[in-house]
């Protein structure tokens, strides 16, 4: 029964419903596509992610739909089939208590949650590689069936993720902290920006740009998520508050160095917890800065010269000001690829700074 065999009946096709069908559809395992929007359905099945006219009882059922509505989906699909029913939400206690209140046995319900998105949306959005190397969250609640916790497990496999186990309210904080949160901050940090004058905006750099760039995410769709995970994003909010507090009042001292510099510790104490690449440990990376010209061909031409060196670049980040006939690519790389790096890239041509 744990084996996945399909069909897979994907509830919703917007960016992750498309992208589990797209992942699946590698492996030849036959997807059925079902939308409330007839055109949403019939993109995702252009593009491969599967097929509307499946008339075979599904093995599993993975629900995609906005977050308001996935307990009525969850219950309805676990009333009108037999199969195995997940989920893709990003909060899952709602889900789980809008079901309870529809339907009684939820043995075949498993909630689940990948761990991978984009600002867009909608059926184009869908990669089949979404997943890939992505974390995949399993939540089973108390009554979950064994072998409904291990269909799920496959699915994620499938798609290429890795998975992790959490309750169902450890997952909840844990969401609230990695991505609720930043999302909400990445969101009033933008706000200020909304009527700001030109002249401020140009001065904006690479930093503004990286705190504001997931505040572009649906606003209606977060309005969703933040208000589903509620209970959780409260205690964090309220801890934020008063760190901000912290930070008003030490702006108000004449000497502020020390309590500030308390502050900021701490966020770099936060920082290098988080995981590297493909969940890894965090790994202290050093940065390589290198001057590209505003022309057609030279980020290739940069990328084949750092292949050369021996170098794997772990991260990079594009700094390029509008107006600007040159930009900065940052290549992180280990500390031990750095010299041999940059001696190739200077020798090529390349103006490089450490």
């Amino acid at each position: 029964m744990s084996e996945l065999r399909g069909p897979v009946r994907i509830v919703g096709t917007g960016l992750i419903g498309t992208s589990i069908g797209l992942a699946l559809a590698r492996l030849g395992v036959v997807v059925e596509l079902v939308d409330a929007n007839p055109d949403s359905a019939l993109m995702a099945e252009r593009i491969g992610a599967g097929s509307r006219l499946v008339q075979i009882e599904p093995q599993l059922v993975v629900v995609a739909v906005p977050p308001d509505h996935v307990g009525a989906v969850i219950a309805e699909q676990l009333e009108q089939t037999d199969a195995i029913v997940t989920d893709a939400a990003s909060v899952k206690s709602k889900p789980l208590a809008d079901a309870r209140k529809l339907t009684t046995d939820l043995s075949r319900y498993v909630g689940s949650h990948p761990m991978a998105g984009s600002e867009r949306n909608g059926p184009l959005a869908g990669r089949a590689d979404l997943f890939d190397g992505a974390t995949w969250a399993i939540t089973p609640h108390e009554t979950s069936a064994a072998d409904a916790v291990e269909l799920v497990r496959r699915l994620a496999e499938a798609s290429g993720a890795r998975t992790v186990e959490l309750s169902v309210e450890d997952h909840d904080l844990a969401v609230a902290r990695v991505s609720h949160l930043p999302h909400l901050m990445s969101a009033l940090a933008a706000g200020t920006l909304a009527d700001a004058p030109s002249s401020h905006l140009q001065l904006s750099g690479q930093g503004v740009r990286d705190v504001t760039r997931i505040a572009a995410g649906d606003p209606k769709l977060w309005t969703q998520i933040v208000s589903a995970n509620s209970t959780a994003l409260t205690g964090l909010l309220e801890q934020i508050r008063g760190e901000l507090d912290r930070v008003l009042v030490a702006l108000g001292k004449e000497e502020a160095g020390e309590e500030l510099t308390s502050i900021l510790g701490q966020g770099v104490s936060g920082a290098v917890r988080v995981p590297g690449k493909h969940g890894t440990p965090h790994i202290d990376l050093v940065t390589v800065l290198v001057t590209i010209p505003d022309r057609p061909g030279q980020l290739a031409r940069l990328f084949a010269d750092a292949a050369e060196s021996g170098a794997n670049v772990e991260d990079l980040r594009i700094d390029h000001s509008p107006g600007r006939p040159v930009g900065e690519v940052e290549l992180a790389v280990k500390p031990g690829s750095v010299d041999q790096l940059v001696d190739v890239l200077t020798e090529r041509g390349w103006v490089v700074h450490r």
